[in-house]
């Protein structure tokens, strides 16, 4: 079993930046992501990196601007999200593809595993 746990989220002003953390337990030796979810939309990739963080993936809407890592060590899994613009504003979650190491999928069906989110608001 796997639990995941969100937290940075908050209210920040366009061109702010802001830190997202997942504490992870159970087994996360494995591809973990980052989604979200704005008001009225589908749940969407946001991005994702391998077991070792050698690999990454981003959405085309955060590339350049968001940079996920992760710390093994610590369980944990980051999301450094700069210059952050209005229509990043969603609730973000973290999630684990249980069968994947290295590939990376952007596929939300694939990750088995979800935080319970934390909201991100982007003020203009």
């Amino acid at each position: 079993q796997v639990q995941l746990v969100e937290s940075g989220g908050g209210l920040v002003q366009a061109g702010d930046s802001l830190r997202l953390s997942c504490a992870a337990s159970g087994r996360t030796s494995v591809v973990m992501g980052w989604f979200r979810q704005a008001p009225g939309k589908e749940r969407e990739f946001v991005a994702a990196i391998s077991r070792s963080g050698s690999r990454t993936s981003y959405a085309d809407s955060v590339k350049g601007r968001f940079t996920i890592s992760r710390d093994n060590a610590k369980n944990t899994v980051f999301l450094q999200m700069n210059s952050l613009k209005p229509e990043d504003t969603a609730v973000y979650y973290c999630a684990v593809d249980p069968t994947r190491t290295t590939l990376i999928t952007t596929r939300a069906y694939e990750y088995d595993y979800w935080g319970q989110g934390t909201q991100v608001t982007v003020s203009s």
